[in-house]
C-alpha cells in the first residue's frame, strides 16, 4: 500500500498562473500616486525655481543707474527740454536733467518721483513692466536721495487729475530710462518742503484729525545752508526779481541817453566819513572800500560823460544787526548834469521807479504770486495818472507825525521807528506805498550836497521812501571847488586829503545830482521779505561772512 502525504494545514496552496493579490494591486497603485506627487511637487518647484530666477535677472540694467562722471568726454547732441514745456509735449518721449525733489515708493512695483528744475516741477511714475522696467530699477530709484540730480527719459502723458504737488500739473513723465548724474554726499541741512513753507503755516494733520510734527527753518539755520536754501521756489522767484530790477534800471538808464561805468572799489580816503569805512592794507600803507562809487560819477560828470550809471558793490562798516542793515550790498547808481533845477533829477529818478515798477508788475506777476506763497503781502502800490507820485517836503512829513503825536522836538531827523511810521500814515492818507521827501536839513546830508539857495539851513537833497523805508538817497551835488572845500571843513573832512576829487572841479564842472539806491532793500520792499538777508544771496553782516 502506497504512503499518503498530508496537506499541511494553513493556507491554500498557490498557483502560480494566478495574478496579484487585491492587497498587492492596492499597495502598488498607492506607490504609483505617491510617485506621482512627488513628481508633480518637483516639477511645481522646479517651475518655481525658474521663474523665481528669471524674475532675479535685472532685464533693465542698461536703463538706470550711476552715470560716469562728467568730464566732457563726449558731446552728443541729444535734444533735451525743459520741465516748463511738458504740457505741450504729450506723447512725445522727451529727456530731460532735474533734481529728484521727492520719492514715495508704493510695494516693491512702483516709485512716484517729483523731479525739479529751478522753481518748475513735474510727477514721474515708474512701474515695473516687462523688458522695459524691473523691480530692480524700481527699487534703485525709491533709493535716491532728495535732491540728488538725475538724467529721465519717459513719455509724456495726460494726467487723470490736476497733481497738486507740481508745478505742471495737467501732464506726467512714465519713466523709462532713469540714471544719476550727481548724487548727495552727507545729509541736507533741511528738507526743501520746510524751507519752502510760510510762517503762517500750521501743522499738517494725520487721518485722525491730530497734528503732525513739522520743522520750521530759522533764517540762521537758511543761511547756513544758503545752497540749498535757494533752491526753494520761493528763492528762485526772489532771484529772478532781483536780476529784473537790475535789467529795467539799464534798461531805462539807456534809453534816456546813460552809460554804464565802473569804479574802482579801493579809494586812498573816505568818501563821506572815517567812521563807517573799511580800511584794508595796501602795500606798505591803508586803503579804503569804497562807500558808494560818489566820487568817481561826479569825476565822470567833470569829464563831461553828462549821464552815467553803474551797478556794483559798496561797503558800510556800520555795527547794525537790523533787518534792514547789510554791511556789503549792490548799488543801482547814477548822476547827470542838470540844466535849470536839481528837481529834474529827482523826476528822472521818480520815472525810473515808475518804470521799475510797472515792468515787475507786466513781466513778473507770475514770480511775484510765487514769492506771495511764502510771505503774504498786501500788493505794493503806487500812484499812476495826472496826480503823479507823492512828494513832501521834511517839513511837511515833520507835521504829519506831529499831526500823529510824534513830539516835534525829537524829529531834528526822522528815524527808522518814525520812518514806518510815517509810511502807515502815508499809505492811510494817499493810499500809496511809495513817497518822495524833499528839502531835508543841511545838517544830515553829505558835505558834497547843494545848499538850498533861499535857506542855507535846507538842502537840495531828496530820499524815495518804500512802504515807509528809505530806498534811495540823493541830491544836487556842490560842482564850486571854492564852495565844496568849504563844506568838506565843515564836516571835519581835509581838503587836501581828496585833493584828485576836488582837483576835477577845478578843472571846470557842470552842476549835476544823482542818487543810490539800494538793490536788496528795494527787493525787500517790494515784496515785503521782512528781512534784507532774504533779498541777498549770500548776506553779509556785522556777524556773517559765510557762506
Amino acid at each position: 500500500m502506497a504512503d499518503t502525504q498530508e496537506q499541511p494545514v494553513g493556507d491554500a496552496p498557490v498557483d502560480p498562473s494566478a495574478g496579484p493579490s487585491k492587497n498587492e494591486l492596492k499597495k502598488r497603485q498607492k506607490a504609483l500616486e505617491k510617485e506621482k506627487k512627488e513628481a508633480e511637487k518637483a516639477a511645481r518647484a522646479q517651475e518655481l525655481a525658474a521663474q523665481k530666477a528669471a524674475s532675479e535677472v535685472d532685464y533693465a540694467t542698461q536703463f538706470y543707474g550711476a552715470l560716469p562722471l562728467n568730464q566732457s568726454q563726449t558731446r552728443p547732441k541729444i535734444p533735451r527740454v525743459q520741465i516748463s514745456c511738458l504740457s505741450a509735449r504729450e506723447g512725445e518721449t522727451v529727456l530731460f536733467r532735474a533734481r529728484v525733489q521727492t520719492s514715495r515708493a508704493q510695494g516693491n512695483r512702483m516709485v512716484f518721483l517729483n523731479l525739479r528744475q529751478r522753481s518748475d516741477s513735474v510727477q514721474a511714475l515708474l512701474v515695473v513692466a516687462p523688458e522695459k522696467v524691473s523691480k530692480q530699477m524700481v527699487k534703485w530709484a525709491a533709493s535716491l536721495g532728495d535732491e540728488s540730480i538725475v538724467l529721465v527719459q519717459g513719455i509724456i502723458k495726460k494726467s487723470p487729475e490736476p497733481i497738486k504737488s507740481a508745478s505742471v500739473q495737467d501732464v506726467e513723465v512714465d519713466v523709462t530710462q532713469l540714471h544719476l548724474i550727481s548724487g548727495i554726499d552727507g545729509r541736507l541741512p533741511f528738507t526743501l518742503d520746510d524751507a519752502a513753507r510760510a510762517d503762517t503755516d500750521e501743522a499738517p494733520v494725520d487721518a485722525d484729525g491730530k497734528p503732525q510734527q513739522f520743522n520750521r527753518v530759522l533764517l540762521d539755520t537758511r543761511l547756513n545752508g544758503r545752497v540749498v536754501d535757494l533752491r526753494t521756489p520761493t528763492n528762485q522767484a526772489v532771484f529772478k526779481i532781483q536780476s529784473a530790477i537790475g535789467d529795467l534800471f539799464r534798461q531805462y538808464l539807456s534809453s534816456n541817453g546813460f552809460i554804464e561805468i565802473h569804479s574802482p572799489k579801493l579809494q586812498g580816503a573816505a568818501t563821506e566819513s572815517g567812521a563807517s569805512v573799511f580800511k584794508v592794507s595796501y602795500f606798505k600803507g591803508n586803503a579804503f572800500l569804497a562807500q558808494s562809487p560818489q566820487l568817481a560819477k561826479q569825476m565822470a560828470i567833470a569829464a563831461d560823460f553828462e549821464r552815467v550809471y553803474e551797478i556794483g558793490p559798496v561797503f558800510r562798516a556800520e555795527d547794525s544787526n537790523t533787518p534792514r542793515h547789510l554791511t556789503e550790498f549792490m548799488g543801482l547808481d547814477l548822476e547827470m548834469t542838470i540844466e535849470e533845477h536839481y528837481h529834474e533829477v529827482m523826476e528822472l529818478l521818480d520815472a525810473l521807479f515808475l518804470s521799475i515798477f510797472r515792468g515787475l508788475r507786466e513781466k513778473y506777476s507770475n514770480e511775484i504770486a510765487i514769492v506771495g506763497k511764502q510771505f503774504p503781502a498786501d500788493e505794493f502800490k503806487w500812484r499812476e495818472g495826472p496826480e503823479g507820485t507823492l512828494k513832501l517836503t521834511f517839513r511837511q512829513a515833520i507835521d504829519i507825525l506831529v499831526e500823529d503825536g510824534v513830539a516835534r522836538e525829537t524829529l531834528d531827523d526822522i528815524n527808522t521807528e518814525n520812518e514806518k511810521r510815517l509810511g502807515r500814515l502815508v499809505k492811510a492818507k494817499y493810499d500809496t506805498d511809495y513817497f518822495i521827501i524833499d528839502k531835508f536839513p543841511m545838517e544830515l546830508r553829505p558835505f558834497y550836497t547843494m545848499p538850498d539857495p533861499e535857506d542855507p539851513t535846507l538842502s537840495n537833497s531828496y530820499d524815495f521812501f518804500m512802504r515807509g523805508e528809505e530806498i534811495l538817497s540823493g541830491a544836487q551835488r556842490i560842482h564850486d571847488p571854492v564852495l565844496l572845500a568849504e563844506k568838506m571843513r565843515g564836516k571835519g573832512v581835509d581838503p587836501e586829503s581828496m585833493k584828485g576829487y576836488l582837483d576835477a572841479f577845478r578843472m571846470g564842472c557842470a552842476p549835476h545830482g544823482g542818487g543810490g539806491i539800494g538793490l536788496e532793500r528795494v527787493l525787500m520792499l517790494f515784496l515785503k521779505l521782512n528781512n534784507i538777508r532774504r533779498a541777498s544771496m549770500f548776506p553779509r553782516d556785522p556777524k556773517r561772512l559765510e557762506p
